[in-house]
């Protein structure tokens, strides 16, 4: 790979404030079908902050009822009022699957990650398929049943929020990360919903060693079947940037190509982040900003590409209006990490990392 120690715990360090900041700054608006594009926009408009530069605003006083009707957390979420993170499964699930592989290693089961979520995960703070998964597990179904039983959300985009450890602890090799993502993600999901989370990893990985968000994801691909609709959406989006459309055209013609599908599926969703990283052209807080704008599940979204920026630039050259909010702390719901301390999250990754 390359890296120095110094280098590689600084690309870490990084992955985990961008996967932190951007899940912070799409959880307030997080409700696809509501919070669409367009009033995305035009809650920036109202409160001043286009361009986007840093967490949202709060909402104006002045707003008539139910013209912006903010996720419940938001008082927690938006600048102003950041005193570390909020809790959310985005980041719960980047802590257990650390704790996964410190407690298993790299040569973990599917069925361990079902019996880590059993011991380590309150069932009320899941969600979708990983909600049915933990309920078949509970009621004695073993995998691959577990992900197959009564799941109308297979393809839906929970194990692709799973994926960034996968990457952060197999730094340069989007192969190795991508089998790793796998032999989670089938816990819960199958078709769309396993390959987003392998390409998700192998994009994580990939940037440890990529020249810019445009050859990560072409890696990423590599790792992925060519005839899936994730990759031909995902390969869709990257030939409309590199034809020179711009950002908003590009995403009417995913939603034009992709608007049968829910809001939290994970083939629309892997399109907002694809040209959040490309439109973004490498720069940490454009990466943010156009991702989150990009609506459907703004902080699973948001966290990715944080992840993928993070990495790609490293914690120290991320600006201080979203690092210093976190204060150095987690909130989280896996039982025993409950305000954990950021930096030594990553820590912990980084020894996972130099040792696999």
């Amino acid at each position: 790979m390359g890296l120095q120690h110094a280098e590689l715990s600084d690309r870490i360090l990084g992955g985990w404030l961008g996967r932190i900041a951007g899940n912070m700054l799409g959880k307030p608006v997080e409700h696809g079908e509501y919070w669409t594009r367009e009033r995305i926009d035009r809650y920036l408009r109202r409160t001043d902050a286009l361009p986007l530069t840093d967490y949202l605003p709060p909402p104006p006083p002045d707003a008539p009822p139910g013209e912006f009707e903010l996720r419940p957390e938001w008082p927690s979420c938006v600048r102003g009022r950041i005193n570390g993170s909020c809790r959310d499964d985005d980041v719960d699930y980047a802590i257990l699957g650390l704790h996964l592989l410190e407690s298993h290693g790299f040569s973990f089961t599917t069925e361990q990650v079902g019996e880590m979520w059993l011991r380590r995960l309150p069932y009320l703070q899941t969600f979708t398929a990983e909600r049915v998964a933990y309920r078949n597990l509970a009621n004695g179904l073993k995998p691959p049943q577990v992900a197959s039983h009564d799941n109308p959300y297979q393809e839906w985009i929970g194990a692709l929020i799973r994926a960034d450890v996968f990457g952060w602890t197999s730094p340069g090799d989007p192969s190795r990360a991508a089998a790793l993502a796998r032999r989670d993600a089938v816990l819960s999901h199958q078709g769309n919903g396993v390959w987003a989370a392998m390409w998700a990893a192998a994009l994580i990985s990939a940037a440890f060693t990529a020249s810019g968000p445009r050859d990560a994801i072409g890696t990423a691909l590599e790792q992925i079947p060519a005839s899936s609709r994730l990759a031909r959406t995902v390969r869709h989006t990257t030939a409309l940037y590199e034809a020179g459309a711009d950002w908003s055209d590009t995403l009417d013609e995913l939603a034009s190509r992709t608007g049968e599908l829910h809001w939290i599926h994970s083939v629309p969703n892997a399109g907002v982040i694809t040209a959040g990283l490309l439109y973004g052209e490498g720069e940490f807080t454009s990466t943010l900003a156009l991702t989150v704008r990009g609506g459907l599940d703004t902080d699973s979204n948001g966290a990715t590409a944080g992840s993928v920026a993070g990495v790609l630039h490293g914690a120290a050259a991320i600006p201080a209006q979203w690092t210093e909010p976190l204060r150095d702390r987690v909130r989280s719901a896996v039982f025993g990490f409950d305000n954990a301390r950021i930096g030594e999250l990553a820590e912990r990754t980084v020894r996972l990392a130099v040792t696999a």
